[in-house]
């Protein structure tokens, strides 16, 4: 059931997400363009609550559990990733992100509105909030629920940045695809980054 239901909740979030489905939306009910991003968000986070009551409810049986030093490890690497999120947040137009900005202005365009832009952590790779959420996963204690959702939430990030790669390609053609070679998708690498000088060029087309 809870594998089903990760399958359904991803499914449901990548046709929502799709080029294909906003075109749809647009031409047969533009007047809800606006509040499309605002209603995806909703929609996104109304139907996750029926998988984490699944996860919590009925989580099966330990499979491992974090003791002694580990503990303290993997909890700083949680903070850490939490830390990450809340301070990468600077770096995008939370209005944009929710939906808001577009609701507001009676935004209309089937593209995000959002130039493309290198934060500190793109430099680093390509999809921070994707790697800080594997990082937040893979730290928590693990029982049989929790490791199935921790393998689908994978799989998930894997299908679901090159899907939404697809889409950035579209929206930002070469500079992005200058950036996709210099820049690993979803784990970082020591020897694979930008400098800040780097990031600058591509952002300008150089």
């Amino acid at each position: 059931m809870l594998i089903g239901g990760w399958l359904l909740y991803f499914l449901l979030h990548s046709l929502l997400a799709s080029l294909t489905v906003k075109y749809w939306v647009a031409q047969r009910w533009p007047a809800l363009l606006p509040a499309y991003r605002l209603m995806f968000n909703a929609i996104s986070l109304l139907s996750l609550l029926p998988l984490l009551y699944l996860l919590y409810t009925f989580p099966g049986p330990e499979i491992w559990a974090w003791r002694g030093v580990g503990w303290v490890l993997v909890n700083l690497l949680a903070l850490a990733s939490v830390a990450g999120f809340v301070w990468s947040m600077r770096y995008y137009d939370s209005k944009e992100f929710i939906g808001l900005r577009q609701w507001r202005q009676g935004v209309r365009s089937v593209e995000d509105q959002e130039h493309l832009h290198i934060s500190p952590l793109h430099r680093y790779v390509r999809h921070p909030w994707y790697f800080l959420g594997l990082v937040l996963v893979w730290t928590r204690d693990m029982s049989q629920a929790f490791l199935i959702s921790a393998l689908m939430i994978t799989l998930y990030f894997i299908v679901g940045s090159w899907l939404e790669e697809r889409k950035l390609m579209v929206y930002h053609g070469e500079r992005y695809r200058r950036y996709r070679e210099k820049v690993p998708g979803l784990i970082p690498l020591p020897w694979k980054h930008l400098s800040r000088e780097q990031a600058g060029d591509i952002l300008k087309g150089l």
